[in-house]
């Protein structure tokens, strides 16, 4: 046998109606071709196979031995095809795989205690690990297939990742415990003025998620230091004379206290973002979904 390489699909699904019809005329109405075309198929398929495959007998066509040897393979073979376009049916209770979340440890304390327990009861085989955000390496990651699933804020993400709002959250301005703020109403211009903490889990820096709110009011924020999780802040405002906006779903906290604003910081989002790769990938629409049925 020569030239593999030419043989198609379409020679092959002839083949097999050559097999069953063993008449020109039947095969070339069930495959939707003429006489003509189906006896040029079969001259390729010839060639291919150096075999003359079936002889003229009467008004049909006798298969020749390899040619009968030939059919049950090309069946499985078609079979096979066929199957890479039937979707794999996606049971979340007996799949087993892992899955690797990366995460701001502000969306480990908010959001995967309660995805992470349907995981266990819906998914008790699926395998899942968690790992720090690293907004700089994001995309790298998920087009290498190291994360399936991104659990953060928009502004920490590349453009081209698709995403799910899970929620909007609003910050509170807390304080320690023994602050000279407690009991107060503040206004902004007091809350500039104070030092400030800041969390900044994408990069070290000093800059904040409200300074645009704060210059739009013609304020600049006294900004003293930056940590890179949220659970270190309460430890670290509750030991100083600092004070933060700190997300209102990681309260109330023991070691601090709300401050009395005269105003409210703009919401912030919180999502769930994946690489466009895996948009059709039954187990990570799964656990999107569950993120979405939790936060509605």
């Amino acid at each position: 046998m020569n030239g593999i390489s030419r043989l198609d699909l379409k020679q092959l699904r002839i083949l097999e109606a050559l097999l069953q019809e063993r008449n020109l005329s039947r095969v070339a109405e069930k495959v939707g071709l003429t006489q003509q075309a189906i006896s040029e198929q079969l001259r390729k398929l010839r060639e291919v196979f150096d075999d003359r495959l079936f002889i003229r007998q009467g008004n049909g066509m006798v298969p020749t031995p390899i040619a009968e040897q030939l059919g049950g393979r090309i069946s499985s073979i078609l079979k096979d095809i066929e199957s890479l376009l039937t979707p794999i049916s996606f049971d979340p209770a007996t799949y087993k795989g892992i899955f690797s979340i990366s995460a701001t440890d502000y969306a480990i304390q908010s959001v995967l205690p309660q995805l992470l327990e349907i995981v266990r009861k819906s998914a008790p085989e699926l395998k899942v690990i968690v790992r720090d955000f690293e907004t700089d390496n994001l995309n790298q990651l998920m087009v290498a297939g190291e994360i399936d699933l991104a659990l953060t804020f928009p502004d920490f993400i590349p453009d081209n990742l698709p995403y799910k709002l899970l929620f909007e959250e609003q910050h509170v301005c807390i304080a320690g415990k023994k602050s000279p703020l407690k009991g107060k109403s503040l206004t902004l211009a007091d809350v500039a003025e104070h030092p400030q903490l800041i969390i900044s889990p994408s990069r070290a820096n000093l800059r904040g998620s409200h300074d645009e709110w704060f210059a739009l009011q013609g304020l600049k924020r006294n900004i003293v230091m930056s940590v890179p999780c949220f659970s270190a802040a309460p430890d670290i405002i509750a030991a100083t004379d600092t004070i933060a906006f700190y997300p209102s779903r990681l309260l109330p906290n023991k070691k601090v206290i709300p401050l009395n604003l005269d105003t409210q910081p703009p919401k912030f989002e919180v999502i769930a973002a994946w690489h466009s790769r895996s948009n059709h990938s039954q187990l990570h629409m799964w656990v999107v979904e569950q993120l979405m049925k939790l936060f509605r």
